[in-house]
Order: structure tokens, then C-alpha cells, then sequence
């Protein structure tokens, strides 16, 4: 016999009376008391973060996050069956994160959890799941290597900071750990027959829940149809094991259906491909590899955020690469989760929010790092001659995880209290004071809309762009783009008030001001009262939250023609309104890759007008125009500093040099082409430095361009 066979931390083999893989008795066996241990303390200690919670906001139960409240309201409306309308009579809209979890709160606003029970509904299902997790993960764990393994595996995750603090925060990250795990314990249990039930249904549902578990979900459905497929099964379960894709698939065909655009609002307004003016693909790589690293260091515990215990990742890849080497009926599966968790990191990492609020696109991943590395020490504590020195080693490492696990536990729990309470300063006492003050007809543009909508009972306009469809894209192109999409909506959808702050997400709030749209100051501030982490960090970014009362009388008169226009104005493009410069096939020709023609708002004298900050040059379409007829460019910019030429092109032919002359206030320009240039009725301009290649380039703000012919 074997030493290992005589290793007392022998691997599953059923002989204990428990049911082995494959077995039908169910995931969790009820004479098993180490995995109800696990789970309870999982329970017991997520009612100790709830604890921290109260304590700090009065006994009243605060979400640090004010993107909770964004799901509760769509849960709330589900359950009234206004489906994904954030407001009554809303078109639907795709701010939520998670389609399954608002469906969950749904059930639970259905069911009685109205108003303020619906938050504690959350966090005791979040909690639930998270005690669930921990089980699951034990059971996981023994089956991989060992019962001690498994053990350790559910303990840790148990005393999981960063667990604990999402499951007990309001959000899908209990409901996707268990999912995540539940699903990877499904096959396990039915790979033994090849015979795939559960497991796809399980993997759906964790399609459904985060986009981060589509990826692993669209993966395991691989490794349940290489299963299928090997073991010469019939078309019908092959094709049953695809549920999880065909799951991804219909949520993004109903978002497609439903909005116009397959794409969801939060990644519209939070990924590296939409959140910038314009695209460029290295900027884009280095983002995402700055979030990756961070990523790692995390999980790596290789920085101050105790996220993890030190060598969890390392850990955890030599976990995963001791049993594809060794568990060759695992392999599929393996595989699939390698890729997946790797897939998860780079995914996350487009997002410019991936490493802000504790991780929290991470954390529903953790247990599944835990595992893998505590699969990563029973490895390597083989290697070493004789069970007591390797049952000696695998108990000492992992205690000393543990302590750092313990010894991180209690500032994750202040945290909670302290963003809860935080929240409480800001979103949540907006939201009361405009459910107390503003007309029950009000509008309100708000930026982080979670709280101000949930408590408020006014209608919102999201600034950001997750719960008001269409607002995103212009959110992401600056402050001149976010007023020309706002003065564009219907009166009655205007907002009234406005409840926002200057700092990012979203553009900077005090060029509206300066314009005049928030009135002549502020009708109430809200300051940041909570002290900040020992690190300066807090979960909102911002100090102080102003209400202003709207004003849109001057909304509009930047489309007016400029003094001195002559002839007939036969097209107008207005630089910096999105609408407008696709109609008119606009692009900026920016003279270095990274710089972004961001849209600016200025006021001058009782003009208001939107703009782009040029560096480089410009190329757009007019049309409507008379062929033969000489064709005045009429334009309003801003060029500070010295003065700079652009080259004019028509159709590809030069026409000629346009001086801006230097100017601390917008000027009106005009230029003529020649009539012998103007060959259709419609002529494409392209603005580009005299000197290409070569600086200094033309750097000037473009507001806006009005074509006109001789009557």
C-alpha cells in the first residue's frame, strides 16, 4: 500500500457512508457536520458584518453601495410587473448589472419584502448564499484532494473580508458564488455518467447573473459537451448541455429587442471600448493591463487592501495545475475553469470602475481561488516523506492563512459600517430630502441615481447614463455632449432639479454651472460627514453632493447663426451634440493616438454652446447645397495661445489655408470655397494641419459650422 493510500487525509472514496460522485442523494449530505459547521459559521459571521451595519447608521440597515439601490428599485418594479421600467411608464432599461438578481428581488418585493424590508431581504439571502458557498466549497475541496482539504477550503471562505462584505452589502455577490460553485459541484457529481441534468440549469442561471459568469458558465458548457460528445451520448443531451449559452444569448437578445442595442447600459458607460470620445486600441491594452495587474496584486495579497492572504494566486494556479496533471477525469472541467477565471480578469479589467468599491466584481470568484490553493498546499506538502510531517505542513500553512484571513476580518467589517454610513451622508439623506421637498411632479438629473430614486419617489434622469437609455455615450463625451442630449429631451422629461457632484464617474458638473443651468447656486449641499479609511479611501468620491434648481432659459441659443452670415444658410453642424455630428458624419482627426476630443460647455455673453477640444483637425459632411456656387464655411472657435493655420480640403482637393487668429473668447471665422469645388450637393471638409506629421499641431475648440450659399 501506498503512503499516500495511508494518508488518514485519504481522498473521497464514499467508504464513509457519505454519497460519492455521481450519487443522487443531493450536494450536501445531512450527516455531514463539517459542512453545516462551515456554513454556520459563515452565517454566524456575516450576522456580526450586519452588526457593524446597524451600529454605525443607528440601527438602521444602510447598503454601502449606492448601486444597490439601483437594483432594489428594478426588483421593486418587477415585482409590481412594470419589467425593467425604472420609473413607472419608463422604456426598459439595462442599468442593472444582473438580470437574474433583479428578477430574485423582484420575488421577494412579491412576496412582502416592500420598501424598507427589502434591502434586509437582500443581505439575508446574500448571507444565505455565502453559508451555502462555504459548504459547497468543502464538499469541492474533498472531493479534489481530501476531507481536511475540503475543510480548510470552507473555513476560509467562511472568514472570507471581502466575502463577507459583498454578501452582506445588498449585491448579486452571494447569489453568483453559489451559482459559480454550485454549478462546478454539479458536474462533478454528473460527470461520472455522463449524463448532464442539473449542471446546465445551474450554469444558465450563473450566465444570467453577472456577465463575469457567463464566461465561466459559456466554459463549462464546453467541458459538458467535450463529456457528452466522448462518452458517445445522443444529440439531445449534447445539445441540453448548451443551456448556458443559449442563456447568454437570450438576455442579450432581449437587451437588443428592448433598447435598440445588445450592449447594456453599465458596460456603455463603464468599459475601456465605450467610455472615451474615441477608440484607440492601445489605449485600450493599457487600461485593461493596469486592471489585470491590479487584479493580481490583489489576489496575490501583494498590496495593502487584504483581499487576500499572502500567495493565494500562485497558490491557486499550482492547485489547478497539480490536478490537471493528476485528475485526468477532471481534466474538462479543470480546463474550463482555468480559462474561465482567467477569462473573469480580463473581462472585469475593461471596466474603468474594476478596481473601486472593495472589488466587487472579483469577489464572487474568490471561493473558487480559495479552493484551488488549498488544493495548492495539500500539493505541495506531498512532496514531503511520511503522513505526520505532511498532515504537519498542510495544518501549518494553512493556519497561518488563516490568520491573516482573521487578522483582516474586522477592518472589513468596519469598512461596511463606515460606507453604509457614508451612503447615509450622501445618496440616501438626498433621497429624503427630495422625497420632502420637490414637487411631486419633479425631475430630478442625478448622478449616482440608486439611492435619490429608491427614496426619493421622483422621477430620475441618470447623468451617468446605467437607468436613463441613451445618456451614456454622451456622459462619456464630456459635459457639452451630456447638455446638448439633456436640453434635447422633451420638456416634461427635463430634469427640474439636479443632484450631483463634480468628481468622477461621469463629466464635470461646473461647466453647467458656469453656463448658468444650475441657477445661481446651490438650494442645499450635503457634506461627507463620515471619516475617511485610515488610507484616505471612501466609497464615494466625492465630498459634497449639491441640489441646484434647474434653469433652461438660455438651452438652445448656441444654434443660432453668428452675426454677419450672408446668403442662404443651407446646412449646420453643431460640434459637441452627438446627433448632430452623426448626421453629419463627423470625426475628429486627432494628431496623436490617446488624445481625446472631448466636448466642453461655455457661455458667453447669452449664448450657450457645446464644443470639442481639437488637436489636430477635423473632417465632416454638408449637405443641401447647390452645385457650382461658392460655399461659405462659417465657424465658432475658441483658439487660445498663437495663432494656428488648418489646411482645407473638399472632397479631397486643397482649397486652401484657414487662419484662427489667437482669442481668449470664441470668434466667428469664415472661409469660401470655391465654387468650381463644389461638385454635388453635398461636399465632405476635412480640417488638417499645414504641416502633418510635425508640431505644433492646430489646437483649438471646434462649437460649430454653418454652410451657406449665395441666395
Amino acid at each position: 500500500m501506498t503512503a499516500v493510500a495511508k494518508d488518514a487525509d485519504t481522498r473521497e472514496t464514499g467508504r464513509s457512508g457519505e454519497a460519492g460522485p455521481g450519487s443522487s442523494r443531493g450536494f450536501l449530505a445531512r450527516r455531514d457536520g463539517a459542512a453545516w459547521l462551515v456554513a454556520g459559521l459563515a452565517l454566524v459571521l456575516g450576522g456580526v458584518f450586519v452588526g457593524f451595519d446597524l451600529a454605525y447608521n443607528q440601527g438602521k440597515l444602510i447598503a454601502p453601495l449606492d448601486d444597490v439601490y439601483i437594483h432594489l428599485r428594478y426588483g421593486s418594479q418587477i415585482g409590481r410587473g412594470q419589467f425593467f421600467e425604472f420609473h413607472p411608464g419608463d422604456p426598459v432599461s439595462t442599468g442593472a448589472s444582473s438580470l437574474l438578481y433583479a428578477f430574485v428581488l423582484g420575488a421577494g418585493h412579491l412576496v412582502g419584502f416592500r420598501g424598507d424590508l427589502l434591502l434586509p431581504f437582500a443581505v439575508v439571502l446574500g448571507i444565505g448564499c455565502l453559508a451555502g458557498t462555504t459548504a459547497v466549497v468543502y464538499r469541492l475541496g474533498r472531493t479534489f484532494a481530501s476531507r481536511t482539504v475540503g475543510v480548510w477550503a470552507g473555513i476560509l471562505v467562511a472568514v472570507s473580508g471581502p466575502l463577507l462584505w459583498g454578501a452582506a452589502s445588498g449585491m448579486e455577490v452571494g447569489l453568483t458564488a453559489l451559482l459559480l460553485t454550485g454549478t462546478v459541484l454539479a458536474f462533478v457529481r454528473e460527470r461520472p455518467l455522463a449524463r448532464f441534468r442539473v449542471t446546465p440549469v445551474l450554469g444558465a442561471l450563473l450566465a444570467l447573473v453577472r456577465p463575469e459568469g457567463l464566461v465561466v458558465a459559456v466554459l463549462i458548457a464546453g467541458a459538458m459537451l467535450w463529456t457528452v460528445l466522448r462518452e458517445r451520448r445522443r444529440v439531445g443531451a449534447a445539445a441540453w448541455s448548451l443551456l448556458p449559452v443559449a442563456a447568454g444569448a437570450g438576455q442579450y437578445a432581449f437587451y437588443l429587442l428592448a433598447t435598440g442595442t445588445a450592449t447594456a447600459n453599465g458596460v456603455r458607460a463603464k468599459s475601456h471600448l465605450h467610455d472615451r470620445p474615441q477608440f484607440f486600441l492601445g489605449e485600450f491594452v493599457d487600461r485593461t493591463v493596469a486592471n489585470v495587474r491590479g487584479f493580481v496584486d490583489a489576489l496575490a495579497g501583494l498590496n495593502e487592501q487584504d483581499f487576500a492572504f499572502p500567495g493565494l494566486l500562485l497558490l491557486a494556479v499550482g492547485g489547478l495545475g497539480h490536478l490537471l496533471v493528476t485528475r485526468r477525469e477532471w481534466r474538462p472541467l479543470l480546463v474550463a475553469l482555468s480559462l474561465g477565471l482567467a477569462g473573469v480578469l480580463v473581462a472585469a479589467a475593461t471596466l474603468s470602475t474594476a478596481l473601486i468599491h472593495e472589488l466587487r466584481y472579483l469577489q464572487p470568484f474568490l471561493p473558487l481561488f480559495v479552493l484551488f490553493a488549498v488544493c495548492g498546499v495539500h500539493a505541495l506538502t506531498r512532496l514531503l516523506a511520511g503522513a505526520r510531517a505532511r498532515r504537519a505542513a498542510l495544518h501549518t500553512v494553512l493556519v497561518v492563512a488563516l490568520l491573516f484571513s482573521l487578522l483582516a476580518l474586522p477592518a472589513w467589517a468596519v469598512k461596511l459600517g463606515r460606507q453604509a454610513a457614508t451612503i447615509r451622508d450622501t445618496d440616501v439623506s438626498v433621497g429624503a430630502w427630495v422625497s420632502g421637498n420637490l414637487p411631486p411632479d419633479a425631475v430630478v438629473g442625478v448622478k449616482d441615481v440608486g439611492a435619490v430614486a429608491y427614496f426619493g419617489g421622483r422621477r430620475t434622469v441618470d447623468l451617468i447614463g446605467l437607468t436613463t437609455n441613451g445618456l451614456a455615450e454622451p456622459a462619456n463625451n464630456g459635459t457639452g455632449a451630456l447638455y446638448e442630449a439633456l436640453r434635447r429631451l422633451p420638456e416634461a422629461d427635463r430634469p427640474d432639479y439636479f443632484a450631483v457632484y463634480e468628481e468622477r464617474p461621469g463629466p464635470p458638473m461646473q461647466p453647467l454651472f458656469d453656463a448658468g443651468l444650475f441657477g445661481e447656486g446651490p438650494l442645499i449641499t450635503f457634506h461627507v460627514r463620515t471619516p475617511p479609511a485610515l488610507d484616505g479611501f471612501s466609497i464615494v468620491p466625492f465630498r459634497e453632493l449639491h441640489v441646484f434648481r434647474a434653469d433652461w432659459r438660455l438651452a438652445g441659443t448656441g444654434d443660432a447663426p453668428p452675426p454677419g452670415v450672408t446668403g442662404e444658410i443651407k446646412d449646420y453642424l453643431n460640434t459637441g451634440d452627438l446627433a448632430g455630428e452623426e448626421a453629419h458624419g463627423w470625426t475628429a482627426r486627432m494628431a496623436q493616438p490617446g488624445l481625446q476630443p472631448d466636448t466642453v460647455l461655455r457661455r458667453q455673453g447669452d449664448v450657450v454652446d457645446s464644443g470639442r477640444v481639437i488637436v489636430g483637425g477635423e473632417r465632416f459632411t454638408a449637405g443641401g447645397l447647390t452645385p457650382g456656387e461658392p460655399l461659405t464655411i462659417h465657424a465658432r472657435t475658441l483658439a487660445p495661445g498663437v495663432e494656428r493655420e488648418v489646411r482645407v480640403r473638399v472632397d479631397g482637393t486643397d482649397v486652401g489655408t484657414w487662419r484662427f487668429h489667437r482669442s481668449e473668447e470664441w470668434r466667428h471665422r469664415a472661409f469660401t470655397v470655391p465654387g468650381d469645388a463644389v461638385t454635388g450637393e453635398s461636399v465632405t471638409v476635412e480640417l488638417e494641419p499645414v504641416r502633418p506629421l510635425l508640431s505644433p499641431y492646430p489646437e483649438y475648440t471646434s462649437f460649430g459650422y454653418w454652410f451657406s450659399q449665395p441666395r
